[in-house]
């Protein structure tokens, strides 16, 4: 839900009842700040089936006193707005999928400087989404290659994975070997970014035996 999130799914084409879950892995504005937007066009758009937003506890009270402060109010809404606490190894299970957060390191630097002053619980989660064909790994931000051990316990068909907050070569060396089908590398760091030859080049050469790609905005992943 970052910000350019209504827009994408505006120009998606898609239905706005078509979402059945949100899940918000944890505060920072390129993964949060297009949340009210978004519930702006469900707005607009006369979105009817109830949503359910999963994300770290404590911003549940912030959320809801920011979409009230927006004059994004329950009483307009035409579905209802339930938030939902991340409980870290408990799955949620909609229809015939279950997605399990696990809790990463990636704010482990922020609670460490800032928690004495902010008292927040600094939550960031990655996610394990299996049905009864397929496994996904999806990274959101992490902070170590390691924060991924809990999606790797088994094969899988895809990994979603950032490249921003280490070295791709620390990532590359981690995974090299694993059982995964297929890697989409995503959330790029500007510094890889903007040398893309290099950084796919030392992919290939360290991750011989795992097809990858790196995302790009728009695109669609088929399985």
């Amino acid at each position: 839900c970052g910000e350019p999130v209504s827009c994408s799914y505006k120009a998606s084409g898609l239905s706005y009842d078509s979402i059945d879950r949100i899940f918000i892995s944890h505060l920072h504005s390129d993964h949060i700040a297009g949340f009210f937007m978004l519930m702006q066009g469900f707005w607009l758009e006369q979105r009817q089936k109830d949503l359910q937003v999963h994300l770290p506890a404590d911003a549940i009270k912030p959320l809801r006193q920011m979409l009230d402060a927006v004059y994004l109010f329950d009483e307009l809404l035409a579905f209802r707005l339930l938030f939902e606490p991340l409980q870290a190894g408990e799955p949620v299970v909609i229809h015939n999928v279950r997605v399990t957060p696990f809790r990463s390191s990636h704010l482990n630097g922020l609670r460490n400087s800032f928690q004495k002053k902010y008292p927040q619980d600094f939550a960031s989660f990655c996610f394990l989404l299996e049905s009864d064909r397929l496994r996904i790994g999806h990274s959101a931000d992490i902070g170590k290659p390691e924060d991924l051990a809990p999606l790797l316990e088994k094969p899988l068909d895809l990994l979603v994975c950032e490249l921003a907050h280490f070295k791709p070569q620390d990532l590359f060396r981690y995974l090299k070997g694993r059982n995964i089908r297929r890697i989409v590398f995503t959330h790029v760091g500007r510094r890889y970014w903007e040398d893309l030859e290099e950084t796919p080049l030392l992919a290939a050469k360290m991750l011989p035996d795992i097809p990858f790609s790196f995302a790009h905005d728009g695109e669609e992943i088929t399985l």
